[in-house]
């Protein structure tokens, strides 16, 4: 709130300078509003500064026209400035095997569980929602392989590795000595089909998105080189390292559970030289040159 009243107290600061009446509301119009952007994007400021800026000005109007002081509202039809798009941020091969690593310090069976996460995480690029929600009955240990529904109710087939594998059957053996089942009931072990959670918190239950994000901030922390990483983080790089290595964007989009091939394609983090690589070696023209 502190921040709006501040963004106000700016435009009319604005107003003031240009010749305005403060009492009169009936000169505002479109164009001072405009004009008001415009002198925040000269000084600089942030577009998601000048959005807020621009979001307090129509909240004002909006209620002096519910009050009968303006006719209409001339912050309404003024765009909001386009925040800029950053890349998402992945993790270097050499970062990602120091993260994987970190829960070996780990005692008791909280250590395996944390490992399989990151391992399964980087190994499928799930999104944590998906990683949560994974049964036991939903994976296939020995096919490597497991069922997620994702966004929109789209359901898919996504294939794991042998690291991710181990990890997963190291933190099986441990699973029932932290399952709780509900109502005290002894349940069997979940490859008798049991709608298990694959991942439990310390009481036995489902672990949830926000521990998730705990969890890997904890070893984000203990591995500075992964400074700055998030869980996203790991579907970047898997998503980032597939690329990288020559899949194409089409398959990739399969992996992700992507509708879009354009949200695949914000994945895209080959640096300059390695586009050049690829370019020299793939390209019938630049052969010899």
């Amino acid at each position: 709130m502190r921040a709006y009243g501040r963004d106000l107290a700016a435009f009319a600061e604005f107003r003031t300078a240009s010749g305005s009446n403060d009492q009169n509301l009936d000169d505002i119009d479109q164009l001072l509003v405009r004009s008001f952007v415009a002198a925040l994007n000269q000084r600089r400021l942030a577009r998601r500064t000048q959005g807020r800026h621009l979001s307090a000005l129509r909240g004002l109007f909006r209620y002096a026209c519910l009050m009968g002081r303006m006719q209409s509202n001339p912050a309404e039809s003024v765009p909001t400035p386009k925040v800029e798009k950053t890349l998402p941020r992945h993790l270097r091969p050499g970062e990602i095997e120091a993260l994987l690593e970190a829960p070996a310090g780990r005692a008791g069976p909280l250590g395996p569980r944390d490992r399989a996460l990151l391992e399964l995480l980087y190994a499928s690029g799930l999104r944590v929602g998906e990683l949560v929600a994974l049964n036991w009955r939903d994976i296939d240990l020995g096919a490597r392989v497991l069922r997620v529904v994702g966004k929109g109710d789209r359901e898919r087939m996504t294939p794991f590795g042998g690291p991710a594998e181990q990890a997963l059957r190291q933190w099986l053996d441990a699973w029932e000595d932290v399952f709780r089942p509900r109502g005290g009931n002894q349940a069997g072990r979940p490859e008798d089909g049991n709608l298990e959670p694959v991942f439990l918190n310390r009481n036995g239950g489902r672990l949830s998105a926000r521990s998730v994000r705990r969890i890997i901030d904890r070893y984000v922390e203990e591995t500075a080189q992964a400074a700055g990483a998030h869980p996203h983080a790991l579907r970047h790089s898997f998503a980032t390292h597939l690329l990288e290595s020559g899949a194409d964007l089409r398959s990739i989009q399969e992996l992700l559970g992507h509708a879009s091939l354009s949200t695949t394609q914000r994945y895209m983090h080959m640096d300059t030289g390695r586009l050049l690589q690829v370019y020299r070696e793939s390209h019938p023209r630049a052969k010899g040159a």
